[in-house]
């Protein structure tokens, strides 16, 4: 197995520093809400096109898209809708599978929720669940590789436990292992941790170089400086700027630092505890920005006080120059 770097050792990642590369851009979609709580289907549809006009990638039923609030017809609407916009484009949706603790990694719940994406066009994006997490390093490696039998390709994911119980981050060894997984062509890592993301770039670097390390971090977008790409919450609320900061970077252009700070600033807003509520943030910075016909969010979901507007609306006008 290839040297790996240590745990308890300080990287000092001034040197990994990428300049002018290209970076891959997985926007998690908002699912909008009208105020009798159901869906907003025609702003969906809008922001899903939206995000593929600005060349990220749509990554559906994702947290972002209340995975675990939503119902089974709900999540097949999504698929059915998606792939009617992408036209062939790639896109990512989450297969979730919910469960409790103490239970067993169940793959045929898993293969039923990935050949339901798959043939809707998209790339799986694994959840973890009690069943998958609880078992050890080895046995966890074993189950992504059964995984990797039902579908030609996925990408993994790693969730901390302060966004859900089921979630864990893997030791070094069980994430190479994944990494040597030919079918997981990457992995989303969701730690708010540089120290571990940078730990997990040096084993793609030294093991798989195309496996892509998918920052999961909305309080430090900058990590594709060195060599992450992305699939964030916080590029929902705009996907333009996104992809404009992210044009920046390729072209050399000094002025990335100024709109990704913006950006951050943005972040830190939205994603400050109690961290799930960033999606009703994400809807009233849509609303403002007359995305979307209103800023509610699923009824079983986190909200923030009407006072943030101000704040999102100063954010919004400052956006406007750069768009």
């Amino acid at each position: 197995m290839p040297n790996q770097p240590n745990s308890k050792e300080n990287i000092h990642p001034a040197n990994a520093v990428i300049p002018r590369r290209r970076i891959t851009g997985m926007s998690a979609i908002l699912l909008p809400f009208l105020p009798d709580n159901s869906v907003d289907w025609k702003s969906f549809d809008r922001h899903v096109e939206r995000t593929l006009n600005a060349g990220l990638s749509p990554a559906v039923n994702m947290d972002t898209g209340y995975a675990n609030l939503i119902d089974a017809q709900t999540r097949k609407e999504v698929l059915i809708r998606t792939q009617n916009i992408a036209g062939g484009k790639m896109y990512v949706a989450g297969a979730y599978v919910a469960d409790s603790p103490g239970a067993d990694f169940d793959l045929d719940r898993y293969s039923d929720q990935i050949d339901l994406i798959t043939r809707h066009g998209g790339t799986p994006i694994i959840f973890q669940s009690f069943g998958l997490t609880s078992r050890p390093g080895d046995a966890i490696v074993e189950a992504y590789q059964q995984i990797a039998r039902c579908c030609d390709r996925f990408i993994a994911f790693e969730l901390g436990d302060m966004f859900a119980p089921f979630g864990k981050i893997y030791d070094l060894d069980t994430y190479t292992g994944l990494v040597q997984i030919p079918r997981c062509i990457g992995a989303k890592h969701s730690s708010l941790s540089r120290k571990l993301e940078w730990q997990r770039l040096r084993v793609r670097d030294s093991v798989r170089p195309d496996f892509m390390v998918l920052t999961g971090n909305d309080l430090a977008i900058d990590m594709v400086m060195y060599g992450s790409d992305y699939l964030l919450g916080l590029s929902t609320f705009a996907p333009d700027a996104f992809a404009l900061r992210d044009k920046l970077w390729q072209n050399g252009d000094d002025s990335f630092y100024e709109l990704n700070d913006l950006l951050q600033y943005l972040g830190f807003l939205a994603f400050r505890p109690p961290v799930p509520a960033y999606k009703h943030s994400a809807a009233q910075f849509l609303h403002l920005r007359q995305w979307i016909a209103t800023d509610k969010t699923h009824p079983n979901s986190a909200t923030r006080p009407d006072t943030d507007i101000e704040i999102l609306k100063d954010i919004m006008e400052r956006l406007t120059k750069w768009l």
